[in-house]
């Protein structure tokens, strides 16, 4: 009876209810680990773009040159994205004008960057419980079997409670990644905005002031 007791043989035992809780904790895993691979790569990238831009932009002997560089290419990371709509918005209206477009464009940013947590928390904050929920499902009917059978000896009971664990542990396996990812996730975007917000009030003070852009040392 030893050597048929496992992860194998839980599955062979387990009725349609444990199948769906299986099923929706590997669905769970896997849309988590998509979001935390792309969402670590998006990132790693945009860093690095950012960097290269910010770099260019504090070494720009004017306005008018930046100007020029952003339309060679896409607003393809935050600081390019704010940059663009607001030398469009420079001119064509008045201080309140360009902070609103400023501010417009953050909270894009804001958004953008925030895009996927809401899954990751979702699964990191119920996976245990999808987990507990097929334990306590097991263990049911786990006992209500060994009721039938009339055998309620330890190694009778142990055997099939403890393949019910199994459950649990699978949903802890899910939270756990999601977790630590939504953390990772949301120090990351914080400092990134706080760096734009830098950015926009130096920003909104070259093009409102006309000062110097090569004073500045890169971000």
């Amino acid at each position: 009876m030893e050597q048929r007791i496992g992860f194998a043989h839980f599955l062979a035992q387990t009725d349609a209810v444990g199948m769906a809780i299986l099923v929706i904790l590997l669905l769970m895993s896997v849309m988590s680990w998509y979001l935390i691979v792309t969402k670590a790569i998006a990132s790693v990238l945009e860093r690095r773009r950012s960097g290269r831009y910010l770099a260019q932009f504090w070494d720009a002997p004017a306005v008018a040159t930046v100007r020029q560089r952003l339309t060679q290419g896409p607003a393809d990371e935050p600081f390019t994205h704010l940059s663009q709509h607001a030398l469009a918005a420079h001119g064509k209206g008045d201080a309140e004008f360009l902070t609103r477009a400023m501010r417009r464009v953050i909270d894009e940013n804001t958004a953008r960057l925030e895009s996927g947590l809401t899954v990751l928390a979702s699964v990191g904050s119920t996976a245990p419980f999808v987990g507990l929920f097929g334990t306590v499902w097991g263990v049911y009917h786990a006992l209500v079997a060994i009721g039938v059978s009339g055998q309620g000896t330890l190694d009778k009971v142990a055997g099939p409670v403890g393949e019910a664990l199994i459950m649990t542990a699978l949903g802890l396996a899910v939270a756990i990644p999601a977790v630590l990812a939504y953390n990772g996730f949301v120090r990351s975007n914080r400092l990134v905005l706080a760096q734009l917000d830098a950015y926009a009030h130096d920003l909104y003070a070259v093009l409102t002031t006309g000062s110097h852009l090569g004073t500045r040392e890169a971000a």
